[in-house]
């Protein structure tokens, strides 16, 4: 291939990104994600309010809620921004072999296994302070338990969410997060208290 046909697409590829990163570009896009996330996030609150009766019973879980699911949402933010550099560095690959995605993968379920054996003990502390009645084992069961499924699920949504943006022509750096930290909200609320419901 000529030297001129390489230099046309480069400069054809350089115009597409700078109107993608336009304030309009920029808005359009995201207007109507973030109008459809909030809804789910009403959804959210919803699901919450309908376990609100064990919430009242075992203060340690309230204690959980906001902890469990925020930190799905960092867990999912640092994946996501991690798959979107290398997408635009030229380096992912979206293949289960890859060592980059398996090394991303491996990052963040440590970082939930040890982020949530402390929070299954800062709960108890604060729940035996509130009178909660759950014992220490119990609240490491539920919490290590619901915290990896919910890491697990993490990794999940982020790298489709990565993948789906990048074969629809969106930028990974605009959706993905917002997509995955309220993806994860919801689910992360469901995930713990089926989980609690099994121990319980």
């Amino acid at each position: 291939m000529s030297a001129g046909g390489d230099g046309a697409r480069r400069d054809e590829s350089a115009e597409e990104i700078s109107e993608e990163w336009t304030v309009s570009g920029i808005v359009s896009t995201l207007v109507p994600l973030l109008i459809a996330l909030s809804v789910l996030q009403m959804v959210s609150g919803t699901v919450l309010e309908s376990f609100e009766e064990q919430l009242l019973v075992y203060p340690s879980l309230l204690v959980l809620v906001p902890v469990m699911i925020g930190t799905a949402g960092n867990l999912g933010s640092i994946m996501c921004a991690r798959l979107s550099t290398q997408l635009h560095l030229g380096t992912l690959e979206f293949s289960p072999t890859n060592p980059d995605i398996r090394a991303n993968v491996g990052a963040v379920i440590g970082l939930a296994a040890t982020v949530f054996v402390l929070l299954g003990f800062a709960a108890w502390g604060i729940g035996r302070v509130l009178g909660g009645s759950l014992g220490l084992g119990t609240l490491l069961v539920i919490t290590i338990v619901s915290g990896m499924l919910l890491a697990i699920w993490v990794v999940l949504v982020s790298t489709v969410a990565v993948y789906l943006s990048y074969r629809l022509g969106y930028d990974p750096d605009d959706t993905t997060i917002p997509v995955v930290t309220n993806v994860c909200d919801i689910t992360g609320v469901l995930i713990l208290f089926g989980v609690v419901t099994v121990v319980l």
